[in-house]
C-alpha cells in the first residue's frame, strides 16, 4: 500500500489530531450556513486554518448533506512548474485525523480518459493536502481523489468537471485563494469580481481582472456548472485581516456551494 505522505501538516494546520479537532469545534461554535440541497461541488479557500479555516468550514458541512462516493479534490500546483495535470495514484491519503482511502481505480480511469500524468511531486501540494483533514471530520465515509494542475486549459478541465459531475456519487471540491498581499480596499475590490463571477455563474468575467490562484478551477467549475444548470451559494467571503488585524497586506478567502 502506498500512501501520499502528509507534507504540510504542522504548517498550514496542526500536526496533532487534537489540536485540529479544536479548530473545528472552535468553527462550528461560531456558526454554518444551511443550503439543505445535497451540494455536488465546493469551492473552498486553502491557506492556514488560522486564517481561512471557518471559511472552508462552511463549505465542508455541506458534505453533511452528500449522498457522495467520492470527492475529487482539484487545486493548483504552488511549488513545481507543470504543463498539464497530475492525477494521485497513491492508495492512501495520509491526515493527522486518520487516513483516507484513495479511490484508485477511478483515478487509473480518469488518468487514462483524459491523458492526464501522475507525476508524485505534484502532490506535494497544500492546496488540496490542507483539505483532507475537513474531508476526514465532516465526511469521513467519502474516498478521495486529488488532482493537481500547473498550466492548464480551463475549457478541458470545465469538461472533466461536466463528466465528473454526471456521477452522482461524486463530488468536486475546487480549491483556490483569492488576490494575494493588497490593501484591504483593493483587495475587495479585485475579489469581488471573483465572487460576482462566481454568483453569476459566468467564467468569462474570471478573465476581468480575478487574481485567484486557483482561477483555472474555478473557472472549470463556473462552466460545468453552467452545462448542468447548477445554482450557487456564496458562503463567504473575508480577507486575512479579520485574523492578522492588519489591513495593509491581506489574503483575500471565498467558499461556495454548488447544487
Amino acid at each position: 500500500m502506498s500512501a501520499r505522505t502528509t507534507a504540510h501538516a504542522g504548517t498550514f494546520y496542526p500536526a496533532q489530531a487534537s489540536e485540529i479537532e479544536r479548530f473545528f469545534k472552535a468553527f462550528e461554535e461560531m456558526g454554518n450556513v444551511d443550503v439543505p440541497e445535497t451540494p455536488r461541488a465546493l469551492i473552498v479557500p486553502h491557506a492556514g486554518y488560522m486564517y481561512s479555516g471557518f471559511t472552508a468550514h462552511l463549505a465542508f458541512e455541506q458534505l453533511r448533506h452528500s449522498t457522495a462516493k467520492r470527492a475529487i479534490v482539484i487545486g493548483p500546483s504552488h511549488r513545481v512548474a507543470f504543463h498539464g495535470m497530475s492525477v494521485s495514484l497513491f492508495d492512501e491519503f495520509s491526515t493527522p485525523l486518520g487516513d483516507l482511502t484513495i479511490d484508485r481505480t477511478y483515478a487509473e480511469k480518469l488518468k487514462e480518459k483524459y491523458g492526464l500524468a501522475f507525476e508524485p511531486a505534484m502532490h506535494m501540494e497544500h492546496s488540496t493536502e490542507v483539505q483532507m483533514p475537513f474531508i476526514k471530520h465532516y465526511a469521513p465515509q467519502l474516498e478521495v481523489v486529488e488532482m493537481v494542475y500547473g498550466a492548464f486549459d480551463p475549457n478541458t478541465l470545465g469538461v472533466i468537471i461536466t463528466d465528473l459531475l454526471k456521477d452522482e456519487e461524486n463530488v468536486v471540491v475546487i480549491s483556490t485563494d483569492l488576490s494575494h498581499f493588497y490593501t484591504e480596499e483593493e483587495a475587495n475590490r479585485l475579489d469581488n469580481i471573483c465572487l460576482n463571477a462566481i454568483n453569476k455563474r459566468e467564467p468569462s468575467m474570471m478573465h476581468s481582472g480575478c487574481e485567484a490562484c486557483g482561477a483555472i478551477g474555478v473557472e472549470g467549475v463556473l462552466i460545468a456548472a453552467q452545462n448542468d444548470d447548477l445554482n450557487v451559494k456564496l458562503l463567504d467571503y473575508r480577507t486575512s485581516s479579520w485574523t492578522t488585524k492588519d489591513t495593509s497586506n491581506v489574503v483575500g478567502y471565498t467558499s461556495a456551494v454548488f447544487y
